[in-house]
């Protein structure tokens, strides 16, 4: 259990005190605390993944569970804020289906020794998703335009990214039997 695999678990480990810190609503800090939780995690996403692979700790653990704490930690506060009403279920459906289509096509590609690696619009999607995430768990008037523009812009880039993942990898799902 090297070092960016424990930070995986740790993200991990902070999904369920992210949850109930956001879905309670006992004292003002509340929201506060989950959104520092959720930063966090977030942040230990970017440093897992840049510590594996500057000090060639890449492992099979880190490759199924990195990718597999991202989707738990973000479906989770996706699912969470519909319960708090603060984003739409039809937008978290388009996010997770998403997430769904791209972890089946990357099964296949696997399977068929094919690696799909993270594209750019990925990425940004990755990084507008976890923007919006924390505003919407902020959830301040001052900021509710920005929250809408980057709400939507994820949800595009979510889309984007999605077609973009299979035009350039079509040959994975082409059957050659």
């Amino acid at each position: 259990m090297n070092l960016p695999n424990k930070l995986t678990m740790f993200r991990v480990i902070l999904i369920p005190f992210f949850v109930v810190f956001l879905l309670v609503d006992i004292t003002p800090v509340d929201k506060w605390i989950a959104l520092a939780v959720f930063i966090i995690a977030s942040l230990t996403d970017m440093l897992d993944g840049k510590i594996a692979r500057k000090y060639n700790l890449v492992t099979n653990f880190g490759k199924f569970m990195d990718p597999l704490a991202d989707k738990l930690l973000v479906c989770s506060a996706l699912v969470c804020l519909v319960a708090v009403d603060r984003i739409p279920a039809w937008m978290v459906i388009v996010i997770i289906a998403r997430e769904f289509i791209i972890s089946g096509f990357r099964l296949v590609a696997s399977d068929n020794g094919v690696v799909i690696a993270a594209s750019y619009w990925g990425k940004f999607k990755t990084t507008f998703q976890i923007i919006m995430i924390c505003l919407m768990i902020a959830d301040l008037a001052a900021l509710q335009l920005l929250t809408t523009i980057v709400t939507w812009v994820a949800v595009i880039l979510t889309i984007v990214s999605l077609v973009d993942y299979l035009v350039k990898n079509k040959e994975v799902m082409k059957d050659t039997k």
